[in-house]
């Protein structure tokens, strides 16, 4: 009896194969387009990734920064090749992708604040307005750039603080960079008193300048009488160096025109105040 239900079943199964033959045909075809959809898709997606990071490595990008993004586009093109498998064996992916729209929707207003700094990350380092061990001016703050990363930026003072800045900031505002060109302009103020000699002082600030070799006086020199203050003349003195050498040119010149201004006799003003006092005699009606 059992050995008569077992033929049966089998009967049964080969006759519904047989009906159904053009189904598992079917079927099994989309099977095997699937499976080669998911190894095409993972193929792509590592092949992108590190011709990504290779390039990303070429221009000097920093490791983590290029790793990040390399593996931002893996995986997108990851979910990309899962919900074409999923659709190739017959499952309705409208309804799979609205939900995952609306999930990236609540994370994103969730995240807001730190989307917009990755935005801003991606962007410095696409752009790169500024690199590691540049000096910049972000407003606010200034130093030394230590590192890029895809969230925030870490500068060094020159006090050698260490201060995190969010991209979304750096991006809104303006970014002076003063590592970038070779050279820089030294511009110096100097003030001398109203009885000064104009001819002398110019000649003695450019006597100066001119005894400077880190000075690159091809670029041109400029001395000139800038503003009548109100308590002195104020000269601008304009000349060029590179910028590893500004400060130290700086500073020297600053002590050297005090130096030649003592010597020429040359005052320097400084603030003052005149205090007269009156004297008036009390009348006869006023009380002691």
């Amino acid at each position: 009896m059992e050995d008569l239900n077992v033929v049966e079943g089998i009967n049964h199964a080969g006759s519904w194969l047989i009906d159904h033959q053009d189904l598992l045909i079917r079927y099994a075809v989309n099977i095997v387009t699937a499976l080669a959809i998911f190894i095409i898709g993972s193929i792509i997606a590592r092949v992108v990734s590190n011709m990504l990071t290779r390039v990303l490595r070429l221009r000097g990008i920093d490791f983590t920064v290029s790793g990040f993004l390399a593996a931002m586009v893996r995986y997108s093109i990851l979910v990309f090749t899962f919900i074409a498998v999923l659709g190739r064996v017959g499952v309705q992916t409208t309804s799979l992708i609205a939900v995952l729209g609306a999930a990236g929707l609540a994370i994103g207003l969730a995240l807001q604040g730190s989307l917009s700094n990755f935005a801003a990350g991606v962007v410095l380092v696409v752009f790169r307005p500024m690199r590691a061990g540049e000096y910049v001016d972000l407003g606010s703050v200034a130093g030394t750039v230590d590192q890029v990363h895809i969230f925030s930026t870490t500068l060094r003072t020159s006090d050698n603080k260490t201060i995190i800045v969010p991209n979304g900031k750096i991006i809104a505002g303006n970014i002076i960079n003063y590592s970038r060109e070779p050279n820089r302009r030294v511009d110096i103020v100097v003030g001398v008193a109203y009885d000064a000699d104009i001819d002398v002082v110019k000649k003695v600030l450019g006597d100066v300048i001119a005894g400077d070799k880190r000075i690159m006086h091809d670029k041109g020199v400029t001395v000139r009488l800038n503003e009548m203050a109100p308590s002195s003349l104020n000269f601008v003195t304009r000349s060029w160096t590179t910028n590893a050498e500004y400060w130290n040119v700086y500073f020297d010149l600053m002590e050297n025109f005090k130096r030649q201004l003592d010597a020429h006799k040359i005052g320097i003003p400084y603030p003052q105040m005149d205090v007269h006092v009156r004297h008036v005699e009390k009348s006869p009606e006023q009380p002691e």
